[in-house]
């Protein structure tokens, strides 16, 4: 069986990948029937011959998960570099937030208990 998949390449801690077609119980970076593009996840620059892999795809080929991420990135001209990411919190600023969130839920009750106090006061006068 014949799979579209990614060859590593380049050095240790600055890796590059290969799009390559290869067959299934080689290794990893084994040898490849046919190269069909690349991926560079450090600069977000990635290519791929779509033509050859609807052609791989056509044969009976199956792709990776990524392969098949980058074919559609690819196939709808979507840049990764352009891809919109969630903004996330480092811990430190979740806990923050954790803790302002908690003190306003506090701040809230206790206004409401002052509110029924304040109610129940009239009422019996």
């Amino acid at each position: 069986m014949v799979r579209i998949r990614l060859k590593k390449t380049g050095t240790r801690n600055a890796s590059c990948f290969r799009i390559v077609v290869i067959e299934k119980r080689a290794s990893r970076d084994g040898r490849a029937i046919e190269e069909l593009g690349y991926y560079n996840p450090r600069n977000k620059i990635e290519s791929i011959n779509v033509d050859r892999y609807n052609y791989w795809v056509g044969v009976g080929a199956v792709p990776s998960e990524t392969v098949g991420d980058i074919y559609d990135r690819a196939v709808k001209g979507v840049n990764l570099a352009d891809r919109p990411r969630k903004a996330t919190l480092s811990r430190k600023a979740q806990a923050k937030a954790a803790e302002e969130a908690k003190a306003a839920a506090a701040a809230a009750e206790a206004a409401a208990a002052a509110a029924a106090a304040a109610e129940e006061a009239p009422a019996e006068a």
